[in-house]
């Protein structure tokens, strides 16, 4: 298991989980960084002493083959396993060349000194330059609001006012912030392995040819050197595909957060400030708890966390609810109040503050208190349909595309103007305009109209093409086994796939497979038309940053569709599969991936596990 996903809807509760999250993806960014650095280091050395060039061959060998990138998600695609494993071969490449002593060129600096330092600078040092701003603005949002809820309630209303609309602004700017740095730390996670490995990859090809007898290795090395780049570039092509979608979903929660939280087994989950007396004459301190409460149960549990104190985890406590009372004004003199009581403990109520009025309602209606507030989803419902237009629509622009754009690059990548697009679709959608437009032979379309208009008509559907029930069971496969076995799953549930579905899901991948044939010249690969269909044949259900890790994933699996679609579609499945796959197979000829997390666990304070676990009773 890699890293955990940053999800941008855990920016709003800023759980202790979440904080966790987020120091584990800063500590991994901290040991990139000090990768690069002592990377840099070795390799100056190299250009530096001649006398010394073997000794520092065999560091720098060492330091490649004891560097592991780590991943977001609970698994890695192919390309990604032969880029991890790239270090280690460059380190044994180094290691056959251990004995040759000859004085590196100068172009060195150019091919890897400067790409690694420009990286570290401008990316590892942007996140450096985020991290003080989030801290300090963490420190700025949670001392503010302390103040503002020590404030009396019998002030003025006209101060109140002001004071709740200066903590309100300064509680969206934090969230912006957050939202921001979530998504600059997940970027450069996923940057870091081809903005480090390519030049690496570039000073190797240059090393072989200032040797005597390098000719030979050189050759030996094409290959992978080949091989490695297409692994690159499909990884870059996965990366901006997963960040344009990362980029959609966080503006969809920026834009209304209560409608994209994340669905879990807790009714209601935040931080409430918690009211503990002590002995007279110290009166009572307000101590910030993070409680959760499911409705079912009628069980509440709260931890004690303070962002300020370096993020320790109190101990926690759970008890069973009895009632919810809402406090006035006039009973005490802090604002957003209620009263809850334990079955434990009857007639000693608890006092709890919420953050704000709209904050204590909607944990009075989670409560069954005496207010509540309702949240309205919205649901968008779309006319595309699996119908006789619809395969009217696809075969319509199919056939265009193959008469009149087959050979045009960037065939499906390059986009038509929205305007047009929608209006191609508005007149194929309609009945009665459908046979009349003519895609082949008029002008009026131009091919990337034509595709952009089949694309979105796909994305459309009520569910993707692929279905949101076997969505899953699509993404094993691609994570895991042979490349015989992948084939064979997928074969496997292709045929499970409604009919509609499996038919216009053959026809859509024997049309890609027709433009892939054509890639010298519309440079679409299989790889690039799995990036560009990936997302459009196949989504979740939930938007979460976790699902879109596993666009690259998805992109495999319409890879596999395409270079098999003959067998896939044309034939029936095996009717003894499915086999069970695990999630540790390689698949053969793989790059040795060594373990890094034998041993390890993932540390959690005993209290908050032995909480889930009475939770979940």
């Amino acid at each position: 298991m890699g890293l955990q996903p940053l999800e941008f809807s855990d920016c709003y509760l800023d759980s202790p989980w979440f904080r966790e999250r987020v120091r584990a993806h800063e500590a991994e960014l901290e040991k990139t960084n000090k990768f690069i650095k002592e990377l840099l280091k070795d390799g100056k050395n190299l250009i530096a002493a001649t006398k010394n060039l073997s000794a520092a061959q065999r560091k720098f060998a060492h330091s490649l083959r004891d560097f592991k990138f780590e991943f977001i998600g609970d698994a890695e695609t192919d390309d990604e396993r032969y880029i991890d494993a790239s270090l280690h071969e460059f380190s044994n490449f180094l290691k056959n060349l251990e004995e040759q002593r000859e004085i590196l060129a100068l172009s060195v600096t150019e091919t890897l000194i400067k790409p690694l330092e420009r990286f570290r600078k401008e990316q590892l040092g942007a996140v450096k330059e985020e991290k003080k701003k989030f801290d300090k603005e963490t420190e700025k949002n949670y001392s503010l609001l302390e103040k503002h809820l020590n404030l009396s309630a019998k002030k003025k209303e006209l101060q109140l006012q002001e004071a709740d609309s200066q903590v309100e602004q300064n509680r969206k700017h934090f969230y912006e912030l957050s939202l921001e740095y979530v998504c600059k730390l997940q970027e450069i996670q996923e940057r870091k392995k081809f903005e480090c490995v390519e030049p690496v990859l570039s000073f190797f090809q240059g090393l072989f040819t200032f040797y005597h007898q390098g000719y030979e290795l050189a050759k030996d090395f094409n290959h992978y050197k080949m091989a490695l780049q297409i692994n690159i570039q499909n990884t870059r092509n996965r990366f901006e595909g997963t960040r344009s979608e990362v980029e959609e979903l966080m503006n969809k929660i920026r834009r209304n957060p209560q409608e994209h939280k994340r669905a879990n087994h807790f009714t209601m989950e935040g931080y409430l400030y918690v009211q503990e007396k002590r002995p007279a004459p110290f009166g009572s301190s307000w101590v910030k708890h993070y409680c959760m409460y499911r409705k079912e149960t009628k069980k509440f549990s709260m931890i004690p966390f303070e962002h300020r104190s370096g993020g320790k985890v109190g101990d926690a406590e759970l008890f069973v609810l009895t009632y919810c009372t809402k406090r006035n004004a006039d009973t005490i003199d802090r604002r957003f109040c209620f009263d809850l009581e334990a079955s434990d403990r009857p007639g000693v109520p608890v006092t709890m503050q919420a953050f704000s009025e709209e904050d204590r309602k909607l944990w009075m209606e989670a409560l069954d208190g005496k207010e509540a507030v309702s949240i309205i989803f919205k649901t968008f419902f779309s006319s595309a349909q699996l119908d006789k237009i619809g395969f009217t629509i696809i075969k319509k622009c199919i056939s265009a595309v193959e008469t009149r754009g087959i050979n045009d690059q960037g065939l499906y990548r390059v986009v038509g103007v929205s305007s047009k697009v929608q209006r191609l679709l508005s007149l194929l959608m309609d009945s009665k305009t459908c046979n009349e437009v003519d895609l082949e032979n008029s002008v009026d379309w131009e091919v990337k109209t034509i595709t952009s208009a089949m694309k979105q008509y796909l994305r459309s559907l009520p569910e993707p093409l692929m279905t949101y029930e076997l969505h899953g069971e699509f993404i094993i496969p691609a994570k895991s086994g042979s490349p015989e076995s992948r084939v064979n799953a997928v074969h496997f549930l292709v045929h499970k796939l409604p009919e509609k579905n499996k038919e216009m899901l053959e026809i859509l991948v024997k049309h890609l497979a027709n433009v892939s044939k054509h890639s010298k010249k519309n440079l679409m690969t299989v790889a690039n038309l799995g990036v560009v269909f990936g997302p459009t044949l196949m989504r979740p259900q939930e938007e979460t940053v976790a699902a879109i890790m596993d666009l690259k994933f998805q992109n495999i699996v319409v890879e596999i569709l395409i270079e098999n679609h003959e067998k896939i579609f044309k034939t029936l499945p095996d009717a003894t599969f499915p086999e069970p796959i695990s999630m540790s197979v390689s698949p053969p000829n793989a790059p040795p991936r060594q373990s890094r997390r034998q041993g390890q666990r993932i540390k959690r304070p005993l209290a908050v596990y032995n909480l889930c676990l009475e939770l979940d009773d």
